[in-house]
């Protein structure tokens, strides 16, 4: 299990950074244009703290969207590969004068990527600074298109590794080295897998508008640069990134609006992929769009929506990796907490944990949404009990 801990949940977390930069209920919410209320029953647990009103409450406090999540703290004893893997980062264009051999490099690839996939967070930390190192000396000593690809790969990782934790300065990091190494050489799709990636920090950070240009723009420039599947695959990855970043604009008829559109696209993107596939480490396909599809449904209030995509999830589900089926679960589960439906909110959390715990653990709205749930339900029963001492939140 990973020693990864998120404490407080994000909530919470709001409660406490309002009283650290002294401001009042009243003084935030109407600074962040929301009412009082909604932003009381938040801090006390009544609602969930949404990625929208995150960003809304963060701006007037000087923070950003995922420092009111909270970022995900490490342990002591994780600290070393941590600071091993910022090394590498920093280290990308010295290459060592060691000889590494393109199997090796591909194998460790091939590993992380299936450690992404099942959300190994524990090993993925341990490894990737190794992996980085060796992809680094391989794509300086090669100068292939492909040599620069798996370095962006492991780039990407990175990027995922610190986005799951809410590191910031890391993830920007990640994605600025990724960009870099897939410009080496010409590469239209490696450049639209990048610009997804870099529009996932704008994501993170709470820049919708920002993000949502960077999308169309690498589009437009996929519909270009590229033909037959690979202009599939770039225009569905960056469809998907689109409509999560527009189901967050603030303004509601233009989110639905522009949320539209993507989903839209995306559908047509994937109108010849019979069934989902891996590419560079992400996951293209119709089931994929689903997922997203669900989670932008919730972030736009329309949580009926949401749940009336499917009568069967674990049929919707089934194949596709637990870093797609957990957060799935999560946001069937907000969905079904904004409906009044708790048990099933419940029942749907328990199944997040139990397809990626190490993801559910520091997944800020796995948290919250649990937050909310215990603090709703009339009394504790097992599952309560249970989850309570999984996540490290009290019931």
């Amino acid at each position: 299990m990973s020693t990864t801990t998120v404490d407080p949940a994000p909530g919470a977390n709001l409660a406490t950074l309002r009283k650290e930069h002294g401001w009042t209920q009243r003084k935030l919410a109407r600074t962040a244009g929301i009412s009082e209320s909604l932003l009381s029953k938040i801090e006390v647990g009544d609602r969930t703290l949404t990625p929208e009103v995150a960003t809304s409450v963060a701006t007037p406090m000087g923070l950003t969207m995922d420092e009111v999540l909270g970022k995900a703290t490490v342990e002591r004893h994780d600290e070393a590969p941590l600071s091993a893997l910022r090394s590498a980062i920093r280290d990308y264009d010295l290459p060592d004068g060691r000889t590494v051999e393109e199997g090796a490099v591909t194998e460790g690839l091939r590993a992380a990527d299936s450690r992404r996939r099942k959300v190994d967070v524990a090993t993925l930390k341990r490894t990737l600074p190794g992996l980085l190192r060796d992809a680094t000396v391989h794509a300086h000593t090669r100068n292939t298109p492909e040599a620069w690809m798996v370095l962006a790969d492991v780039y990407s990782s990175v990027y995922w590794l610190a986005a799951r934790h809410r590191w910031m300065d890391m993830a920007e990091l990640a994605v600025t080295r990724q960009r870099w190494a897939v410009g080496q050489k010409p590469n239209p799709l490696g450049m639209a897998v990048a610009a997804r990636d870099r529009a996932g920090t704008y994501l993170n950070f709470g820049d919708i508008e920002r993000g949502l240009t960077l999308v169309d723009r690498a589009i437009a420039d996929a519909q270009s640069n590229l033909s037959g599947q690979d202009r599939d695959i770039a225009v569905a990855i960056l469809n998907l990134r689109g409509m999560t970043l527009a189901g967050r604009l603030k303004d509601k008829r233009e989110a639905k609006r522009e949320a539209q559109r993507h989903i839209d696209s995306a559908h047509n993107a994937c109108i010849g992929m019979h069934e989902d596939i891996s590419v560079h480490g992400l996951t293209i396909g119709p089931q994929n769009t689903f997922t997203h599809e669900l989670a932008t449904c919730v972030d736009l209030g329309k949580p009926h929506d949401a749940l009336s995509l499917t009568d069967n999830l674990s049929r919707a589900l089934q194949g596709l990796p637990p870093t797609r089926i957990a957060p799935t679960y999560i946001n069937t589960a907000r969905a079904q907490l904004d409906t009044g439906d708790r048990d099933g909110a419940l029942e749907n959390l328990c199944k997040a944990w139990e397809v990626a715990p190490q993801m559910a653990r520091i997944h800020p709205m796995g948290r919250e949404v649990f937050r909310v749930v215990s603090s709703l339900h009339r009394r504790s029963n097992a599952k309560l009990m249970k989850l309570s001492k999984m996540s490290g939140i009290e019931v």
